[in-house]
């Protein structure tokens, strides 16, 4: 490899790398949902609590910034999955978008 191949194979790599952060970052954000006078994340972290909660009835959880918030919990998990299921498939085809340009 010569000098200028290096180069270019450097910045590719780099490309790569500043895509897939900027990829993440706009998925991140895209989580982020207002419910029942909250701000939630839908993650792994929100799901699991939610599964560990009653089906039916009123529960209180601390939303993003730390406020306790009574929601419907069979409703929050719906709404949870459905955000993270939707946010997640569209993450990965963008993914695999530019994991095949490289």
């Amino acid at each position: 490899m010569d000098t200028n191949e290096l180069y270019e194979h450097g910045r590719a790599r780099f490309e790569h790398a500043a895509a897939r952060r900027l990829l993440r970052e706009k998925y991140q954000a895209k989580l982020i949902f207002a419910h029942a006078g909250g701000m939630w994340c839908a993650g792994p972290e929100l799901l699991a609590l939610l599964q560990a909660m009653p089906v039916d009835g009123d529960v209180v959880i601390l939303d993003l910034y730390q406020n306790p918030v009574r929601v419907a919990a069979s409703e929050m998990r719906h709404l949870t999955f459905e955000r993270w299921q939707e946010q997640m498939t569209a993450w990965l085809i963008e993914h695999e978008e530019i994991a095949a340009k490289r």
